[in-house]
């Protein structure tokens, strides 16, 4: 069982919620890898094998993801999600955007704004405005899940430096 997370990064860092969706993920047995696009984001690619939790740093260089549009970062993460049980991102603007074409092409459901994680297929999130939770079953080989940031703490630095594998873009 491996994890993927979805790192929403510039060229320096990973946003602070990417730490959060890791925590996320941490919860979930097997290994967590973190998938990096940007142009010229060695110095995010650096932060990220410094992340607690992370045993692999999947790193896609390309011009076009210095500004990654949704479509780009998609069929970067469609070319290795057979590789994954779970494919997470912070329920951001931007993992908004990228996971429901994932699930979509994917023909899965998409799990949206986790605030808890019960096992490695039972997930609580918000309904009704927030004013109820849902805990919900996922039955798809390949969970798509986006993760409220708020709801889980962020992971921390000091980890021991982990492989970092380069991806064709």
């Amino acid at each position: 069982m491996t994890v993927l997370v979805i790192s929403e990064n510039d060229s320096d860092s990973i946003k602070p919620s990417v730490l959060n969706a890791i925590g996320a993920a941490a919860q979930l047995p097997g290994d967590t890898h973190l998938l990096i696009a940007g142009s010229g984001a060695d110095t995010a690619v650096e932060n990220g094998v410094k992340l607690e939790g992370i045993s692999k740093v999947l790193y896609a260089e390309a011009e076009h993801f210095e500004n990654p549009v949704a479509e780009d970062l998609t069929a970067l993460i469609m070319s290795i999600a057979s590789q994954y049980t779970h494919i997470l991102a912070a329920a951001t603007s931007f993992g908004k955007n990228v996971m429901p074409r994932v699930a979509a092409l994917l023909d899965v459901a998409q799990i949206s704004d986790i605030v808890k994680v019960e096992s490695e297929d039972v997930f609580v999130r918000p309904i009704y405005a927030g004013n109820a939770l849902a805990t919900v079953k996922a039955n798809d080989a390949i969970k798509v899940i986006t993760v409220r940031a708020t709801a889980f703490d962020a992971i921390s630095t000091g980890g021991d430096g982990v492989l970092v594998e380069r991806l064709q873009a």
